[in-house]
């Protein structure tokens, strides 16, 4: 099992920056991807962010592309996502999250923290 827990969301205006983090816990060996997810009301969960923790490759969605930076700590155990350039779109719940398999790096994830809120103000 993987227990995840983010934190580090809050409210920020446009074109400022937030940093959320995701704290990593039990049996994370073959992971195949960690990656950030975010759901705004009324839209569906997208996948922003990727990261394959073997080899450190990175992904992103081209709505993010360019403004966000998905990283990991393995000393520390924690999965971050540096956001820049924010605006109003950006507002949603950013999920963090884990998979064994490899394959689609945006789909059939196992593992799932609560969710942490981040708002953007116009």
């Amino acid at each position: 099992q993987v227990q995840l827990r983010e934190s580090g969301g809050g409210s920020v205006q446009a074109g400022g920056s937030l940093t959320v983090s995701c704290a990593v816990s039990g049996y994370t060996g073959s992971l195949g991807y960690m990656g950030w997810f975010r759901q705004a009301p009324g839209k569906e969960r997208e996948g922003v962010a990727a990261i394959e923790p073997g080899y450190g490759w990175r992904y992103y969605a081209d709505s993010v592309k360019g403004r966000f930076t998905i990283s990991q700590d393995n000393a520390k155990r924690t999965l971050y996502l540096k956001m820049d350039s924010l605006g109003p779109d950006d507002t949603a719940m950013y999920y963090c999250a884990a998979k064994r398999a490899y394959g689609d790096r945006w789909s059939g994830y196992n593992y799932w923290g609560q969710g942490t809120q981040v708002t953007v103000s116009s």
